[in-house]
């Protein structure tokens, strides 16, 4: 098997893969799937990734992926951030094109804060996404709404909160202070927001730095709010090159006056995913995030 008859026959793959029939080499992946390089016929590799042995697959988890991939590869014919090319997209098993990762560097920061914001400006049809969504191993529901503010409430907020809540990660006063910040979430929208086209899930462990370029990896996209992707760079120790990222973005679509203090409102969303999956030790950055983004 090699490259081209792959992508003319992805659903092979599972077969050479049991008959051992291409290379496989473990590589580092995330906590929820098991990534394996896989070298081909004619010496050219792929990115392959799929849950644990023995883990149920959820209905759609890969598509969904997929469709994103595909979806944030659109913007780049108008200068948008790059995405790895999705070869094979399968019920258990997502194989993407191969990248060499590289250092972090200055110029691959400038430039991907130019072309993040391309992406973004490409824009969606509505917030949300006609496909269904996950983030993390959750599922994640990409249904429509008409203004920003109560769509993030709605979709991006409230049922992490209470899955958090129900896996008592947030006790009862935890769940009130966020109620609080989403019954007055209608202070932070703008009549003029249009949706942008989002990574959806932007930490920074889902960019991938090559020699001259930043990638997008492991996306949930969906049409959003800009400032959600730019909040998130900033989670988690914040990406490399943190501050030539913004300012590119700045220079190339100027972001609207205090965006900066509308930040901790944005990562909420990935902070309450994180207390519904992790648990405890993501109840302290929940509050802090909810009692900076009440005092906006």
């Amino acid at each position: 098997m090699d490259l081209a008859y792959l992508r003319e026959h992805p659903h092979l793959l599972p077969t050479f893969l049991t008959h051992q029939r291409i290379r496989e080499t473990p590589v580092g992946g995330g906590s929820i799937c098991q990534a394996r390089r896989l070298t081909l016929a004619d010496g050219e590799s792929v990115f392959a990734k799929s849950l644990a042995d023995g883990q149920a697959v959820p209905s759609g988890f890969f598509e969904a992926e997929g469709n994103g991939l595909r979806w944030l590869a659109d913007a780049m014919a108008t200068g948008g951030a790059p995405v790895p090319e999705p070869i094979a997209v399968l019920p258990g098993l997502l194989a993407l094109q191969w990248l060499e990762a590289a250092p972090p560097s200055a110029a691959a920061a400038a430039r991907f804060g130019r072309e993040l914001a391309a992406t973004h400006a490409s824009g969606a049809d509505g917030f949300g996404a006609p496909w269904p969504g996950f983030i993390g191993s959750l599922p994640q529901d990409n249904g429509p709404g008409a203004s920003w503010p109560q769509w993030f409430a709605q979709r991006r907020l409230l049922p992490y909160l209470r899955l958090a809540a129900d896996r008592g990660a947030l006790n009862d006063g935890d769940v009130a202070m966020v109620e609080t910040l989403v019954n007055r979430i209608d202070r932070f929208g703008d009549p003029a927001d249009r949706p942008s086209r989002l990574h959806g899930d932007l930490w920074p462990g889902n960019l991938l730095w090559t020699e001259d370029r930043v990638w997008l990896i492991d996306p949930a996209a969906h049409g959003g709010h800009r400032e959600t992707d730019l909040a998130q760079l900033a989670l988690f120790g914040g990406a490399p090159h943190l501050d030539l990222i913004l300012a590119a973005y700045h220079e190339t679509a100027p972001l609207s006056d205090g965006w900066r203090e509308r930040i901790p409102l944005h990562q909420l969303h990935l902070l309450l995913v994180h207390a519904a999956m992790f648990g405890g030790p993501y109840r302290a950055p929940v509050l802090a995030a909810t009692r900076a983004a009440l005092r906006a």
